[in-house]
């Protein structure tokens, strides 16, 4: 857990640092981003299990970041009156959605759908990569 907790300082150590890193200031704003990480690596772990097991590996590594940061911020989040389920809901709801974009962009019948459905799971994967410190697996 200490290594954890110097990756929060890292990530959030001061408010100018939070915004410039784009990681929210308030908890319940930083256990939705992580929960909706987590979600989004967990949809792609899942779709890379078909093609690429080691890179669904990399992918669900980059989803037990984000789990740990849930576990150290979820409580500071629910004193500020998060209910606790909530984070489920915001995980289940990026893996959802990444796991929709994803499907479209490799099996879709329609090639400027599959371009652009697979340009947004990019996107938003690299959103959640940005977060992480050092040389974390993409």
């Amino acid at each position: 857990m200490g290594g954890l907790r110097i990756i929060l300082f890292l990530l959030l150590g001061s408010s100018t640092m939070a915004q410039a890193q784009g990681v929210p200031w308030s908890p319940s704003e930083r256990v939705q981003l992580f929960a909706t990480c987590a979600g989004r690596y967990s949809a792609l772990a899942e779709h890379q299990r078909f093609f690429d097991g080691s890179a669904s590996e990399r992918a669900e590594a980059m989803q037990e970041i984000f789990e740990e940061l849930i576990d150290a911020t979820l409580p500071a989040a629910m004193d500020w009156g998060m209910p606790g389920r909530q984070a489920l809901d915001w995980r289940i709801t990026a893996k959802m959605a990444t796991a929709s974009l994803l499907n479209s962009a490799n099996f879709g019948t329609n090639t400027r759908r599959r371009e652009i459905d697979g340009a947004a799971a990019e996107a938003y994967l690299d959103e959640c990569q940005r977060l992480v410190l050092g040389d974390a697996p993409a």
